[in-house]
């Protein structure tokens, strides 16, 4: 997923880029403080608070809390308080997608599907403050957008699953979040949590939620519940949504 801007009136955006988490965080600004040294401060903040969660939540580091509570050695006391809302969080999603979303992989404790959303949420707030600027953060193709009153939305390019050269959509987005579960560029990592088995109906799943924290959990669950998908997502109160199923077909939500 990518996002561009298509507007004759809107200075062209003022963009940063660092990688963290395993994949490239973008950043695009318009607007007051887009290259302004207040603006610079902001996308400074955001990345630091993405360089905490990744301390806190990785789960490929050995001494992050997340590990340590996967291997039973602390309590969800002894983590810092976010854990336990990333918790609750995905418990929530579990119980409305039927058990099909899980923070459980194979047996062990893993909050992934949760946290890349949530994350990018909090660092976002340390940029949406600014004021009279547009801000859109791209966390590895899931974005979080903001804008100011009367300015042109953001243009999210949502790329075809089976034919990644091309778009599938262009969805304008003034605020919230648009996430995109689906295997084109990882491979069968997403499965149903009840079977274990990857859902073989459905190419790829695209949400705009209010929030990327529920966009994201949100298109996971529904790609997780395969020919349901787009039926379950029709029960999410004010989502939009876009299913591409197997033989290529789309389904609109919303």
């Amino acid at each position: 997923m990518t996002a561009t801007t298509r507007t004759t009136t809107t200075a062209a955006p003022v963009r940063r880029v660092v990688q963290l988490m395993g994949m490239p965080i973008s950043l695009a600004l318009r607007g007051r403080h887009a290259g302004t040294p207040e603006g610079d401060a902001a996308w400074a903040a955001a990345v630091a608070e993405l360089r905490w969660v990744d301390e806190v939540f990785s789960t490929w580091r050995e001494d992050s809390y997340v590990s340590r509570y996967a291997r039973h050695e602390v309590a969800l006391t002894d983590c810092p308080r976010e854990l336990a809302e990333v918790v609750a969080i995905g418990l929530a999603a579990e119980r409305e997608s039927h058990g099909a979303f899980s923070i459980m992989r194979g047996g062990h404790f893993d909050p992934t599907g949760v946290v890349k959303g949530w994350a990018v949420d909090r660092a976002a707030a340390h940029l949406q403050v600014l004021g009279d600027t547009d801000v859109c953060l791209n966390a590895g193709g899931d974005l979080t957008c903001s804008t100011r009153p009367g300015a042109e939305p953001w243009m999210v390019g949502v790329e075809h699953p089976l034919d990644p050269v091309r778009l599938v959509a262009r969805v304008p987005v003034h605020r919230g979040g648009v996430a995109t579960s689906g295997t084109a560029h990882r491979g069968a990592h997403l499965v149903d949590a009840r079977s274990g088995e990857a859902p073989s109906a459905v190419a790829s799943v695209t949400v705009v939620a209010p929030t990327l924290t529920e966009a994201d959990v949100e298109a996971t669950a529904a790609y997780a519940l395969g020919p349901d998908a787009a039926a379950w997502l029709r029960t999410r109160p004010g989502r939009v949504g876009l299913v591409v199923w197997r033989d290529g077909s789309t389904e609109v939500i919303g």
